[in-house]
């Protein structure tokens, strides 16, 4: 609610009289409020909001502008943004009822055009946002973005926000090589998988973390090591070599978490924890 006072002068024969202080109160009859679908988030990840907009009022608001900063915050290079519009992701519901889709320009900031609210009616604006390289994914890490209604008729801009935390959890990959890749038969050979972790949380042993494979064809008198030391069947790992079929045993594969430090133009550089599990046998 906004104030406003005023005061009026009366000017006669060189002499000056002020009048009395007036003061009267603006009724907002714009709200907004902003949610994320999901209150957590991870590298490379898509985020959905829902800005929702009530006019109690009984005057329509046309062409008004939503603006989202993206997270927009300070770094050492100046103004980062740490989400990255989804093009084409914007759709605009007026009293439940799916409009022309508005004029949408990625910016950053984001700037949605062309809403238009009826009096006594209520406004869904659904957009995407992707994260990028400029989000900060380390754990306790956050993300708070405000998206802001302004034109025609309104007083004091509009704004509501919303913050995401980076999700505590392992974001495991695999990856497999094989040494050599020609060879004889009755040759031997190595299978390499490197397990790498971008996550901000070790993949421990209660994330029950399992490697399987069916080597075709099949190993025999095969030797495995996990980070350069041996394992032993069953207690690591069990083999079948006559199917080929290897697992290992769950829980013994960890990995460790990733780091994260900030580059110079503010991005976030990653380097993921990594495991490397070898299986080497005779063909």
């Amino acid at each position: 609610m906004a104030q406003f006072s005023n005061m009026a002068t009366l000017s006669y024969n060189g002499t000056v009289a002020n009048s009395n202080i007036v003061t009267g109160e603006i009724v907002e009859v714009l709200s907004a409020a902003k949610t994320a679908v999901t209150d957590t988030y991870t590298g490379d990840d898509k985020l959905a909001y829902v800005v929702s907009v009530v006019n109690s009022g009984t005057t329509a608001y046309n062409n008004l502008t939503l603006t989202d900063n993206l997270g927009g915050y300070t770094s050492t290079t100046g103004t980062v943004y740490p989400l990255t519009y989804v093009p084409g992701s914007v759709k605009l519901y007026v009293n439940g009822v799916l409009q022309p889709q508005p004029t949408a320009t990625a910016g950053p900031p984001l700037t949605i055009t062309g809403i238009n609210i009826p009096a006594n009616s209520n406004a869904v604006i659904v957009y995407e946002a992707e994260t990028n390289g400029f989000t900060p994914l380390a754990a306790d890490s956050t993300v708070n973005n405000t998206a802001t209604l302004t034109g025609t008729g309104i007083t004091t801009p509009v704004t509501a926000d919303e913050t995401v935390t980076a999700a505590a959890a392992p974001v495991l990959s695999i990856s497999k090589s094989l040494s050599p890749t020609v060879v004889n038969e009755n040759g031997q050979v190595t299978y390499t998988f490197t397990i790498t972790n971008t996550g901000n949380t070790e993949a421990d042993a209660a994330d029950n973390v399992v490697l399987s494979d069916t080597f075709d064809p099949p190993l025999s008198n095969i030797s495995v090591t996990y980070n350069g030391t041996a394992w032993t069947d069953p207690t690591n790992y069990t083999y079948n070599d006559t199917t080929g079929a290897f697992s290992t045993v769950a829980g013994q594969i960890t990995v460790p978490a990733a780091t994260y430090t900030t580059n110079a133009d503010g991005s976030i550089a990653t380097t993921p924890g990594t495991a490397t599990v070898t299986v080497t046998g005779t063909l």
